[in-house]
């Protein structure tokens, strides 16, 4: 089996011809095929093995002109043909064809190289030449080893843009991280201008910076992503000048500022280039030799870590920045990978504790890659200081556990809210009264209730707590109690709600509470209502055959504000068919999506046009019309109704 078949860069396959007794050639089979070859027709391994070499060709139409080709190929000659190759997919693929033998044991069997390369559109390979003998195939794969290697450990080190352009300005190498950045491949990158992909103010006021010979630093650059969403990079360039002082070509990288996460450039194929990515880096960059010692401190180093570089270099990497604590599981790491060649910490990104010069310990996000070089080891080291983000975490475990808190507050409020409405509305030849409360995403403050004091009289009540969760619950709980308990003794409203607000002012003063409360009894018997309020929005009463509501008011300010506070009562008579709907804030307050509110006088109109419903209608009539000017399901505040009909 051969070797360099594994290569990933070549299309590749070997092709086993047998011959019979009288020298013809028999049915050519595939013995291996290329990872890439495989990738390109869209097979499987096992899904070539030992097939006729046909599977991938037209057969029908091209049999002839291949049994030719392959019937006259010698161990010194090669074949190079256009043909149309097969994929799994029948899809045609153009390519040209190289055939070259590579071994032959005659007169039994030949294996043969099939090397191919894609015809893009433009009728143009990737490769102007394919070589196919057996040892240009080794040197080939030997050489791409070595620049793969190269390659995949600086992919592996870097998310840094490495670029060159030539003397005009247009780029001639860019590196894949470009696709990161910016979106585009590495092919759409090359052979642009640079100020293709800056904005319009950048292009103007960079236009001149590929004419001069001097070198720029830290540049900030406004680049458009290439689905259009801006990118900001900091930009080093270097101009490469000739003996002559002629500009030859420039070399740079951008790193882009505004990911979260800064990746590096590490080694690549210049010492100039990577002194450039070093010495610009923001990410502190530290390399180390075979024994530990640093070799190299970059200086974003020298600021992270307070030692300058003259002093770093030459220092156990151990003793200077790693606390005492892991100075011997470092050691013992090295020796390990030295020895075995694994690294349990090596080629991966990982949180880690460093030590600066006084002393001080701090968390560090640490990627570590290590480079052969001849019989030699080195490392080379990414540290990012990440206390901010570790204490940013901190904070946001904190507020996670304070919501959960919240979230489990609000349950329970949730709860007890529940339980303070009425289960059932009431309902009778004299009356008839029925609330509703469509909890917010967030537990509010609105109650509702309605009771008999004796067998005439129905007290009603609707309030609003201000704030939320368990506070405002347990307010609400604490005034029900006291309004039923006053009410036992016949008070009045005017009287109850004085009495309530020097009872809860102690309590709501202290916590920044207050209550807002509408208290109505009506009279069946003599159908008279008397009423008081303490700062709540003022109920709307329609008689049969209006069209316009009256709004039922008395003055009195919230509960929580006065001590001793004289709350103003009314009294009035009403007529059968008399309408009065009480409300909280929530459903006058809610919005829309442009912004506007629902207000008193839509309120006021859904209320009119319902009247000829029962209470139970008119709330869900109102409720409806409601979510469908909000157009959605769910309010910011609790939204309470209570419906009242005289009999």
């Amino acid at each position: 089996m051969y070797q360099f078949i594994n290569n990933p860069t070549i299309n590749l396959i070997i092709i086993e011809v047998a011959r019979t007794a009288n020298l013809t050639v028999s049915t050519p089979r595939i013995k291996q095929a290329s990872p890439a070859a495989l990738a390109l027709l869209g097979y499987s391994a096992d899904d070539l093995l030992d097939q006729p070499l046909a599977i991938i060709y037209d057969a029908k139409n091209q049999s002839a002109h291949w049994q030719a080709a392959i019937a006259n190929l010698t161990d010194q000659t090669t074949l190079r043909f256009k043909s149309k190759l097969l994929a799994k997919s029948s899809q045609p693929i153009e390519a040209l064809i190289c055939l070259s033998v590579l071994a032959s044991q005659p007169p039994k069997t030949t294996d043969i190289a099939l090397i191919f390369q894609a015809i893009t559109n433009t009728g143009q390979t990737t490769n102007t030449e394919l070589n196919l003998d057996y040892s240009q195939c080794k040197a080939t794969e030997s050489a791409l080893s070595e620049s793969e290697e190269r390659f995949r450990q600086m992919a592996e080190m870097t998310g840094e843009w490495l670029w060159e352009q030539d003397p005009a300005g247009y780029y001639i190498y860019s590196s894949v991280a470009v696709k990161q950045i910016l979106g585009y491949d590495k092919d759409e990158v090359v052979g642009k201008h640079y100020t293709e992909f800056l904005t319009a103010q950048d292009k103007a006021e960079q236009q001149d910076y590929a004419a001069i010979h001097r070198p720029f630093y830290g540049l900030t650059n406004h680049l458009c992503h290439k689905d259009g969403h801006p990118v900001f990079t900091e930009s080093t360039g270097l101009p490469i000048i000739s003996k002559d002082g002629k500009l030859i070509k420039w070399r740079g990288v951008d790193h882009d500022i505004t990911a979260k996460k800064q990746f590096q450039d590490a080694l690549i194929e210049s010492e100039q280039r990577t002194r450039l990515i070093i010495e610009s880096s923001l990410s502190a960059i530290v390399m180390m030799d075979a024994a530990g010692l640093i070799t190299d401190w970059n200086p974003q180093a020298e600021k992270m870590f307070g030692w300058p570089r003259q002093k770093a270099i030459g220092q156990p990497l151990a003793t200077l920045i790693i606390p005492a604590r892991f100075h011997n599981a470092h050691r013992q790491g090295l020796q390990l990978f030295l020895q075995t060649g694994m690294g349990p910490i090596l080629n991966q990104v990982i949180e880690h504790v460093a030590v600066r010069r006084d002393g001080a310990e701090f968390p560090i996000e640490l990627s570590v890659s290590p480079l052969k070089q001849n019989n030699t080891y080195s490392f080379s080291g990414f540290i990012h200081d990440i206390s901010s983000r570790k204490a940013t975490e901190a904070t946001i475990r904190e507020a996670q556990v304070s919501l959960a808190i919240a979230h489990n507050e609000i349950k329970i409020a949730q709860r007890i809210q529940a339980s303070l409405s009425p289960a059932l509305p009431i309902q009778s030849d004299a009356l008839e009264v029925v609330g509703f409360c469509l909890p917010a995403n967030q537990v509010g403050g609105d109650y509702f209730d309605y009771f008999f004091q004796n067998n005439d009289c129905l007290n009603m009540i609707i309030a609003d707590v201000s704030g939320h969760s368990i506070g405002p619950a347990l307010f609400m709980v604490e005034a029900r109690s006291a309004i039923r308990t006053l009410a036992s003794n016949a008070n009045t409203p005017a009287a109850t709600l004085a009495t309530l607000n020097n009872f809860l002012f102690a309590d709501l003063n202290k916590t920044d509470y207050f209550i807002s409360l509408f208290y109505l009894q009506y009279d069946a018997s003599k159908r008279l209502l008397r009423f008081a309020n303490a700062g709540h929005p003022s109920p709307l009463l329609l008689s049969p055959f209006q069209s316009v509501c009256r709004r039922l008011d008395a003055d009195g300010l919230i509960l929580g504000i006065n001590k001793d506070e004289v709350f103003e009562e009314k009294v009035m008579a009403l007529a059968k068919g008399d309408l009065i709907l009480l409300y909280t804030d929530g459903i006058i307050e809610a919005e829309n999506p442009t912004g506007d509110f629902f207000g008193m006088e839509r309120l006021s109109e859904v209320f009119i046009q319902q009247a000829n419903k029962s209470p139970q209608k008119i709330i869900s009539a109102l409720l409806e019309q409601l979510k469908q000017f909000c157009q959605t399901e769910t309010f910011n505040d609790d939204v309470t109704l209570m419906v009242f009909k005289c009999g």
